[in-house]
């Protein structure tokens, strides 16, 4: 169902440190775990399909998909179809989870920081510097921008230079590793300034461990103590550090709320700041910090919409890779399925039928997420080209493991492979992978086994056969049930798939177990499970 016969709806979505807007654009808009919904939802207590969004022309509702641990309005669980208003805050899955919230505000990016930056009026008066600051900072608080980093840092060197009339101004800015890079530097004629081997590094390093503002207004009549030797080398006869930190209130400053450093000097003459002076400087960096935050976590949430846009379009790659249809058979059935605890897997599977052979393929790459995604998709391909062309499973076990050494990427993968003939010939290869379970009149495992593909450079391989009967069963899963745990820590274990109640279970009713043992932690690892029956 369309929106189009309703009006616009935007969200915002908190998750953790994450903060999310965007807008509804079809009915129903889904939430969960699971790739394909609308709005993924990475939170361990969020169910794969957990919640939809409806909108109509009777207003905006919210609709629990019968979701293990429930969806909350405004602190309350949520039943059926529930209306959602602008003042209501939703949780799903817990009350400590992701939160949801409709808006009405336009979550475009209707204006710059260019835009406002142009708009200052021009001022030449000293006094007015401080004015022109407060506009720009009120002004720059309502933008919704991704790139208004250097435009901010920009405006608060001009300003600051104005105001305190010293000759150059700098910004660090405190980078990941927690060292403190040159951002931006002006004089005060506007040039930039890329060199920092002439400033007071001391005097830095002094503003950085205190978290408290260093300023000498005349170096030469100071005490000694407070003079560095970088000081006296570059004749700088003032210095102003001051940090730029986050505010939070009530909590003690700490060294990990720094975000950087403003730093003016001059060398020509001393400078002759006030109490007054000191407090407008302080003002100042206050307000420059928290605009500098609020700036960066927007480029951060941009990183993480491209990110994540990136992620749903590799879902939808690997989806397609695996989505395959089980060939129609009079002798043999074939049912398999994958879930990834993440937007995509290191696990797959394949179906290759030749009309005079089955063969089935069941891999887990070592680790998660993309790296593990795409050895997965370039393994596919290799192991299905392999079988079309017949080749002897130990043949495709050794081509692969020299692909994979021979490509230095510090992965292996574990695999199990059978083909399947008409008359119940089973050829079987096993490598490192949990053991095929073969259900007839009872529970057995294959027993032959081999390393890893890809640990070794040159180990060796070999398969196993068996002659099935009509009616048997081999299960393959993946080491995401098998070691899918409990909150006490207990696995699921391999022993539980051997009880004979477990012999004529489907796919549904394995993961149900999976999930209903596991609960949330079910989504730790990627689970696949595919189930080859012999009709005979």
């Amino acid at each position: 169902m369309s929106t189009a016969n309703a009006a616009p709806v935007t969200f915002v979505l908190v998750d953790g440190n994450s903060r999310r807007s965007g807008t509804i654009t079809h009915s129903p808009f889904t939430l969960g775990r699971l790739p394909e919904n609308d709005l993924v939802l990475s939170h361990p207590y969020v169910s794969r399909r957990h919640a939809e969004i409806v909108v109509d022309e009777d207003g905006c509702f919210i609709v629990d998909q019968g979701s293990r641990h429930g969806t909350f309005i405004n602190g309350k669980p949520a039943a059926g179809r529930q209306p959602l208003r602008e003042s209501d805050t939703v949780h799903f899955g817990a009350l400590d989870g992701p939160s949801f919230r409709i808006s009405s505000e336009d979550t475009g990016d209707s204006s710059t920081i260019r835009d406002i930056i142009e708009q200052i009026p021009e001022v030449s008066a000293t006094g007015n510097a401080l004015d022109k600051l407060r506009w720009f900072f009120e002004s720059a608080r309502k933008l919704k921008t991704f790139d208004a980093v250097d435009q901010i840092l920009a405006a608060l060197l001009e300003t600051t230079l104005q105001l305190t009339q010293v000759e150059r101004g700098y910004v660090f800015l405190r980078n990941e590793a927690g060292e403190m890079k040159l951002a931006i530097g002006r004089d005060d004629k506007g040039e930039a300034l890329t060199d920092e081997a002439t400033l007071s590094h001391a005097a830095m390093r002094q503003a950085v461990s205190t978290a408290n503002e260093f300023i000498i207004t005349d170096t030469l009549s100071a005490d000694p103590e407070t003079r560095s030797a970088s000081m006296v080398a570059h004749s700088i006869r003032s210095v102003i550090c001051i940090p730029l930190r986050k505010r939070r209130p009530g909590a003690p400053v700490r060294e990990t709320d720094l975000l950087g450093l403003l730093y003016l000097d001059s060398r020509l003459k001393a400078g002759s700041l006030t109490q007054v002076d000191n407090d407008l400087l302080r003002t100042i960096a206050t307000d420059a910090a928290a605009l500098i935050d609020n700036a960066q976590l927007a480029v951060s949430e941009e990183r993480e919409r491209v990110y994540r846009q990136e992620m749903n379009i590799a879902a939808d790659i690997q989806r397609g890779l695996m989505t395959v249809r089980p060939p129609t058979l009079s002798w043999a059935a074939v049912a398999a399925r994958s879930v990834p605890c993440r937007e995509v897997g290191g696990d797959f599977f394949d179906i290759v039928e030749d009309g005079e052979c089955l063969a089935v393929i069941v891999a887990d790459i070592s680790g998660k997420g993309i790296s593990a995604a795409i050895l997965g998709a370039t393994l596919q391909g290799l192991i299905y080209s392999l079988l079309v062309a017949r080749q002897p499973l130990a043949t495709v076990a050794d081509i692969v493991n020299r692909y994979i050494c021979s490509k230095n990427v510090e992965k292996y993968a574990t695999m199990a492979i059978l083909r399947l003939s008409p008359e119940g010939h089973l050829e079987y290869i096993n490598c490192g992978h949990v053991p095929p379970f073969l259900y007839a009149g009872g529970c057995s495992r294959l027993p032959e086994s081999n390393l890893p593909v890809g640990l070794i450079e040159g180990a060796p391989f070999s398969s196993g056969t068996l002659q099935l009967e009509p009616g048997s069963r081999v299960l393959i899963v993946t080491d995401g049930v098998t070691e899918a745990a409990a909150p006490d820590g207990e696995f699921f274990g391999e022993a539980r798939l051997g009880v004979p109640e477990f012999e004529k279970s489907t796919l549904d009713d394995i993961f149900v177990q999976v999930e209903r043992f596991a609960g949330a932690l079910a989504a730790d690892d990627d689970c696949t499970v595919l189930d080859v029956r012999f009709l005979g």
